[in-house]
């Protein structure tokens, strides 16, 4: 059986890295910072995958498959992109290694061997897709090009945690060329509305959306879109991010298109991504001490039918009711897993199938066929029920709505207790170190505060939300006039 979990309020951070390995999502590589995702935890990232394509697909956009290779003097084209990803660079130099001559048994790198141009191992895309776009783009007949990739980039961070930040993780990332400014900024606010509305529907995860602050904002973006989560140890997760590019990398790699008036003119551009930083999203919203909680919609098996006997006579008799039921499940669209093996125990498997986070478990031992029913456990509340066989099917069709709704509104009812106004910067750090969570507090819009704040207290504004309500008042730190709240949390 996996070993127990430390408790939440004990240590998060070791709560977290336990959970993640002891329920089989992940594991750190021999690659330094690089990880493993195991089959179970990959079965969850495909199901947010196969949700997220449908929507990209659903409003336009195409699948394509670009180099993980960019060559360095493209990737200086457009400098603010290029200085924020500098110092996360990997950067292949040579093409081969060769035989070491004072040691026949260890390889070197053949000088010889010497790349022309040092390719940087990808961080993000703009810089090779947009050289591409150059060639595709001559006439406003060509635009809009709506286009996502899935795939890794590397960006070589030093302190490393498996699904929130490691070395080289997995991700998709949008990439749009537009006609027009309004066009862009269009694209830009859709798919932060469908990363939410995933985020939401999907993922049982409220959201806050708004905007970044200059300071926060991705290299090369004239304005970042996002959404916040918040955790359940009061720190914010950046969910999702939406760039408005404006003509920066147009203007960069001279990508121009004919206008239909006859001009020649730079197109404007859009990009969006969300990463693998989304498991650790689901883990720390939902789970509790015993394990992980899955949402219904994502839960790779939604019920698992454990069977409790003695002997293969009665194995038997409880698999044809078992299979019968599993069956009817999957007819009526559920995922199901009937865990018939006899080298675990009940007991093991139950405890296996809550740290895993399955939503809905069945029990069924000689005395329910006895009776026609099983014993039902849900995941999220750990309560138990006889229900009758003939009834299986249209309760667990119920539970898969209430248990997803249940699990969203626990989430909110948490993100909604953890907003606090404050006026002071006195209040401001008492808040922070009692309650964390969002503080929604005015800022003078500088910069300079920004950076003090975060020096002071390592909170940093999470987003100036879109529903905020636009009301002047005076900055937190400086007395200054500020024109409405944003919301500021220490985050991961």
């Amino acid at each position: 059986m996996s070993k127990k979990l430390t408790p939440r309020d004990k240590d998060y951070s070791k709560w977290y890295n336990e959970l993640v390995v002891e329920a089989n999502l992940a594991e750190n590589s021999a690659v330094r910072g690089c990880m493993v995702i195991k089959p179970y935890g990959y079965s969850i990232w495909e199901k947010m995958q196969a949700e997220l394509d449908s929507k990209f697909k659903a409003t336009g956009h195409e699948n394509a498959y670009f180099p993980l290779f960019v060559p360095k003097s493209l990737f200086e084209a457009e400098e603010k992109n290029a200085e924020g990803f500098a110092k996360e660079c990997a950067v292949v130099t040579h093409y081969r290694l060769k035989t070491d001559p004072e040691d026949g048994s260890k390889l070197i790198v053949d000088p010889d061997a010497k790349l022309e141009e040092e390719l940087v191992v990808r961080p993000t895309s703009e810089a090779i897709i947009w050289n591409t776009y150059k060639g595709w783009i001559q006439s406003y007949r060509d635009l809009p090009i709506l286009i996502n990739q899935w795939a890794n980039v590397v960006r070589w961070e030093m302190r490393t945690r498996l699904f929130l930040r490691t070395a080289e993780f997995l991700w998709q990332e949008g990439h749009t060329a537009h006609a027009t400014k309004a066009e862009a900024i269009a694209e830009t606010e859709q798919m932060n509305n469908i990363y939410a509305e995933f985020a939401e529907n999907f993922m049982a995860i409220p959201v806050i959306k708004g905007k970044k602050t200059e300071s926060e904002r991705f290299a090369g973006a004239v304005d970042t879109y996002c959404i916040e989560a918040l955790m359940q140890d009061g720190k914010a997760l950046q969910a999702g991010t939406s760039h408005f590019l404006g003509q920066n990398f147009a203007k960069a790699f001279d990508v121009k298109y004919a206008s239909k008036e006859g001009g020649l003119e730079h197109v404007w551009a859009t990009s969006w991504g969300v990463s693998t930083r989304l498991m650790g999203a689901l883990i720390m919203t939902h789970s509790d001490d015993k394990g992980l909680v899955l949402p219904p919609k994502l839960a790779p098996v939604q019920v698992v039918i454990v069977p409790i006997y003695k002997g293969e006579e009665q194995l038997n008799q409880i698999s044809e009711v078992a299979n019968q039921l599993a069956a009817d499940l999957r007819a009526a669209g559920i995922s199901v897993k009937y865990d018939n093996r006899d080298t675990h125990k009940p007991g093991w498997k139950f405890a296996q199938y809550e740290l895993q986070g399955v939503p809905v478990r069945l029990a069924i031992g000689p005395k329910d066929l006895e009776k026609g029913s099983v014993e039902l456990a849900r995941r999220d509340t750990l309560t138990k029920e006889f229900v009758a066989q003939t009834e299986v099917v249209d309760k667990i069709t119920g539970l898969m709505v209430e248990i997803q709704d249940h699990l969203f509104n626990k989430a909110k009812s948490y993100r909604d207790n953890h907003i606090t106004e404050v006026d002071t910067f006195e209040e401001f750090k008492e808040v922070l170190k009692a309650k964390g969570g969002f503080i929604s507090a005015h800022w003078d819009g500088t910069p300079e505060t920004e950076n003090k704040i975060k020096e002071l207290t390592k909170a940093t504004i999470r987003c100036i939300p879109f529903d905020g309500e636009v009301k002047e008042g005076n900055c937190v730190f400086t007395g200054k006039k500020s024109a409405q709240r944003v919301l500021f949390a220490k985050a991961y």
